[in-house]
């Protein structure tokens, strides 16, 4: 009788070692996930981007002016995790103190974005 006892209570105490590694698995992978993930759905991702895709290709300098503007009212918004860089001749346009005083009205420009590997949003635009 005593062995049986004792039986039981080494089979209760491997399910409850099996059950709290699992557990911690769980957590493990669900914290993973958050890391990995960019925090933003597909739908809300397409948002964010497509505010900057419609400037992509050949721009007017007005255009161009204009889509520095926007960069830098998402840059300040503050909800934003990463700061969009606006890159033309070598320097970050979005960084500077008077933006848009290098790029001429009258000029056509070519914009392309880059994306970041990880979270898939917009975080350079070249000016060409």
């Amino acid at each position: 009788m005593e062995n049986a006892s004792k039986a039981l209570i080494i089979a209760g105490a491997i399910l409850l070692a099996i059950l709290l590694i699992s557990l911690g698995i769980i957590i493990f992978s669900q914290a993973q996930d958050t890391i990995n993930n960019s925090g933003m759905s597909q739908a809300e991702l397409q948002t964010y981007n497509s505010q900057f895709l419609k400037y992509e290709g050949s721009q007017k300098g007005t255009v161009v002016k204009s889509m520095i503007q926007e960069v830098l009212a998402v840059n300040n918004n503050g909800s934003s995790v990463e700061k969009i860089k606006v890159m033309y001749g070598g320097a970050d346009l979005a960084a500077s103190t008077n933006p848009t005083s290098g790029i001429d009205s009258s000029q056509t420009y070519t914009v392309t974005l880059q994306y970041n590997s990880s979270t898939g949003r917009v975080n350079q635009i070249n000016i060409v």
